[in-house]
Parts: structure tokens; sequence; C-alpha cells
């Protein structure tokens, strides 16, 4: 006979999140149930969340939680969620999840203590903020705050689960993991992202975010936040328009300043832009869609992620798959993720920047031969492949109890 089915409780309360925590929970756990028809699921939710997620997994048996507000805009740079939510999700998981065997936080973000029998899996996508806590945090008590709920995290759980070889380095360095208890899970591209022979949609599709796709620029994808290095970008730039004027293209920066619950630089860097003289050639697009997203990346001559750290850097893995050349720092996994099909830098250098943008533009059979390596690195991340790692660390776990 084989194993009985494990019961797994999620918290899925990270599901509309707008960044990469939200891309990573609904991606994986949307393939996660599309090839596991054995274990059970059942996803807990704060109360908004469920109200806004109408594309929610089928198979999985959803508990929604009265609270007060939604996981994702509580757990923001300069908030907390209240103690009530979290008693709230902690009783849920109490009243519902007794028999469970495993309990899932696909991102440390939305971690809330639990009190179950149930082994406690967390998924910490990196530790930029253990490392540059003043670039993403915007006071000491959110700094704290933060400390404490990922220490609580780290300890409670049986597994911990990261999405890179480097951030599995870092957080063991971190918070003193056993290598044992490490998994490597990570992010991924969707089919969704590839190359896009007729443009007519791109050309209409980017005009709705003020983007004209026939005259080509420079891309950068993510949020807009200190950690994210952007002066750095915008200083080189500013110094490439000088060297190749009309040529430089314009540079669009994709990413939500609006509505982002994140530590933002938002402000310092429209009057970073204005004081380079650039501001006519730089273009804030706000949030994309993901429906927009592989449009940009197809136009685009290049993607540009500056970061101090990443803990994965998926804008670069999409870009990839749509055969668009990564101009990327040598910082945390973008070396790692992005291999031979790209350029490098260091994030504290804008000339060397400027000098890697410089020639990416000027050497079109550059462009085409990273673009062709990134289209086969690509390759090696899919969503199927990283949920196969996931159920076989879960069903490892399982067994260990058993």
């Amino acid at each position: 006979m084989g194993q009985p089915p494990i019961k797994i409780g999620v918290d899925a309360s990270c599901w509309t999140n707008k960044r990469g925590y939200g891309r990573y929970t609904r991606e994986l756990l949307s393939t996660l149930l599309a090839i596991d028809q054995q274990n059970e699921y059942l996803l807990f939710l704060d109360a908004q969340t469920a109200s806004q997620s109408d594309d929610l997994p089928e198979r999985a048996h959803r508990i929604t939680v009265e609270t007060s507000q939604a996981a994702v805009e509580a757990a923001s740079a300069s908030g907390h969620r209240s103690l009530r939510d979290l008693w709230a999700m902690r009783r849920a998981v109490h009243k519902y999840g007794q028999d469970l065997d495993l309990f899932y936080f696909p991102s440390v973000y939305t971690f809330f203590p639990l009190r179950c029998r149930a082994k406690v899996i967390v998924t910490i996508h990196d530790t930029t903020a253990e490392r540059y806590p003043r670039l993403v945090f915007p006071n000491w008590r959110s700094r704290l705050l933060w400390r404490l709920k990922v220490r609580w995290a780290v300890r409670q759980a049986s597994l911990v689960i990261t999405v890179s070889e480097a951030s599995r380095r870092s957080v063991m360095r971190e918070f003193k993991v056993k290598e044992r208890v490490m998994r490597v899970v990570p992010d991924a591209v969707g089919p969704p992202f590839r190359p896009i022979e007729d443009r007519s949609q791109t050309r209409q599709v980017l005009a709705e975010y003020g983007v004209d796709a026939d005259e080509g620029f420079i891309l950068y994808v993510g949020g807009i936040s200190p950690h994210k290095n952007l002066g750095a970008l915008v200083v080189a730039y500013a110094s490439l328009v000088r060297e190749m004027g009309d040529q430089a293209l314009k540079l669009v920066l994709v990413g939500d300043f609006q509505r982002d619950v994140f530590f933002s630089s938002y402000t310092a860097l429209r009057e970073k832009i204005a004081e380079l003289g650039v501001s006519e050639k730089v273009i804030f697009t706000g949030f994309a869609s993901d429906r927009a997203l592989p449009h940009f990346y197809n136009a685009a001559r290049a993607l540009v992620l500056p970061s101090f750290d990443e803990g994965f850097g998926l804008p670069a893995v999409e870009a990839m798959a749509c055969g668009t050349p990564v101009v990327a720092s040598h910082a945390g996994a973008l070396p790692e993720v992005v291999g031979e099909a790209g350029l490098f830098f260091s994030p504290h250098d804008p000339e060397e920047l400027k000098e890697r943008l410089h020639r990416l533009l000027k050497d079109e059979g550059l462009r085409k031969e990273l673009g062709k390596k990134g289209l086969c690195r690509a390759r090696e991340f899919s969503w199927e492949r990283s949920a196969r790692t996931a159920l076989a660390a879960f069903e490892g776990l399982a067994s260990e109890g058993r």
C-alpha cells in the first residue's frame, strides 16, 4: 500500500501581493495543486485577500478568516498586523487544522505564530532586510518587528525553503539555520513570457502606459525601493545620454509607485532625475499587469537590474525567456540566475553600469548572442520543476513525522 495522503495547510494571504512574493505564491501553489492529485490542501486567507482572489485553485479547500485588514497591506514597510488579526489566523488554524501534517508559509512576509501539531515550513526569499535594513524599512520600529517575526518563524520551522543557492547560503549564515533543514525551490517563468513575433499588439499595450514600442528603450522592472539601487541606474543613464545623445534611447521604469506598501524611493528618485536633466527621457509606468509585462520585455533593448541584493531576480528570467539581454549587478543570486546570458557590474559603480549599457546598445551582435543564451538559460526554470521539488520536500518531511 502507498503512503496515506498528507494534509497540508497553506497561508495564502500573500496571493494578491503584486511583487515577487505574490507571483511565487500564486504560480507555485497553482502548479503544485495541478500536479499533486493525492494530498489534501487547505488554504487559509484573511477576509480581504479572499474577497479579492478570484483565481484561487478550485481543488483546494478555502478557509476565510475574519480580519480587519489584508495581510499584504498590514505587513507594510511602515505598519504591522494587529494582534487581533494574528490571533484570528492562529485560532483558525487551530480550529480547522488540528489534523494537519504540515503548514506552509510561501513567504515569511505574512508569517504568524502557530499552535498546532503540524510541522511548519517557511519560505525566506532573501536576507535583504537583514543586510540592508535602512534601505528596506523607514524606521527602527519596523526593523525590530520584522526581525522578531523572522526569528520566530525560523525557530518554529521544521523546514526552511529559499529560492536560490546564494540565498540559501545567506539564510544559513544570517539565521544559523542548519543545512539539513534547508531546501531550494527557485522562482521560475511561465508560458506567457516568450518571444513575440507580431508586435502590433505590443504597440497597443505599451501605448496604454505611455511608451512607444517602436522607439526602443532600456527597461527596469521591479519595486521602486531604495535597495533596488535605482539612483545608480539614473546616474549611469544620465551619463549615457551625455555620451550617446539621442542614441541612448529612453529609460522605462516599470513598478508600482502609487499603491505599493513597501518602502519607496520614488520622490527622491524623481528629484534626482530632474537634477540630472533627463526627466523628458525617463518614463515611470506604474504597476504593469501580467498581460503587459511580456510586451515590455520583448520591446526593450535590454533589462537592467542594479539591485544591492536579490534573493533570485525574477525579472531577469522573465526577460531572458523573451530573448531580451540582461545587464545586472553582481549581487545576491543574480550571477547564479543569469549565468553567461548577461553582462554584470558593481552596484556601487554607476560608471561601470554605463559602460555595460553603452557596449550593449552599440553592439547588435552581442545583443543577439546574449538573447539566444538567455532563451536557453530561462528554460532551466519551470514552475513544474519547482513545484515537484517542493512536493518532494513536503512528502519527505511528512514521512519523517510518521
